[in-house]
């Protein structure tokens, strides 16, 4: 699948299953993503300068956006998605905020709409092996955050042990489909095993921080590998 030809699909994918894609989420993670995201916004919340801003990209329904400006009220939050059903479910689910310190743009990761330097941290959970070209997303990234600022990719991917791998497959390739999208949505989630398989590896990624001037990278993995956080400072 070309690149012009992964956006249309992916964006269609993501059209199709914004109804139902909180639930299924909490259902193929075997409840863990809540606590990957956790994780995730913990180390947002300690490390983005106060009074600053901070964009979580590929924001899908919100969890991440929310979670933040939840918790960090000094904090202006963006949210950005290129598929209207998602961002549409990320504004019903910020109704309840009693501050306004959140708002949601339609926009591709690839070509993010922002000046450089326009935020302190930016972050992209389950949505870089989504996008039609890793490295311009994240050369995007880099651009639009300032000097000292935070990058955050959590995702899936491939564990790098070999042992694991059967059951991996086994897991994300036959069981995850029928968990996720049962009957009616399986093709759309066969993909989400198929744009993890066809990902960078960890390593990739930790080089491709660097290769854009990246600094004190840290990861941390679960689940054997299938998810890992990977940070960066500009």
């Amino acid at each position: 699948m070309n690149k012009e030809n992964k956006s249309a699909y992916v964006y269609e994918v993501f059209q199709n299953i914004s109804a139902k894609y909180d639930k299924a989420n909490s259902r193929i993670s075997l409840g863990l993503q809540k606590t990957w995201k956790t994780d995730l916004v913990q180390k947002i919340i300690t490390e983005t300068p106060y009074n600053s801003s901070f964009i979580d990209i590929c924001c899908g329904t919100g969890d991440i956006a929310i979670w933040c400006a939840n918790k960090r009220k000094d904090l202006k939050i963006t949210g950005l998605d290129f598929s209207p059903n998602m961002l549409s479910k990320a504004c019903e689910k910020s109704q309840h905020l009693k501050s306004n310190n959140i708002c949601w743009k339609i926009g591709d990761a690839l070509s993010l709409p922002f000046p450089d330097n326009s935020f302190s941290g930016a972050s992209i959970s389950f949505g870089l092996r989504n996008t039609s070209d890793y490295e311009k997303v994240i050369k995007e990234m880099v651009r639009i955050i300032k000097p000292n600022g935070n990058i955050y990719c959590l995702d899936s991917f491939v564990p790098d042990n070999k042992i694991i791998h059967p059951f991996y497959t086994l897991y994300f390739k036959y069981i995850m489909p029928l968990l996720g999208g049962g009957k009616t949505n399986y093709k759309e989630y066969l993909w989400l095993y198929k744009s993890t398989h066809d990902f960078l590896r960890k390593n990739e990624l930790i080089s491709l921080y660097r290769k854009f001037g990246l600094k004190d990278i840290k990861f941390t993995t679960k689940m054997f590998g299938a998810c890992v956080l990977i940070q960066g400072k500009k």
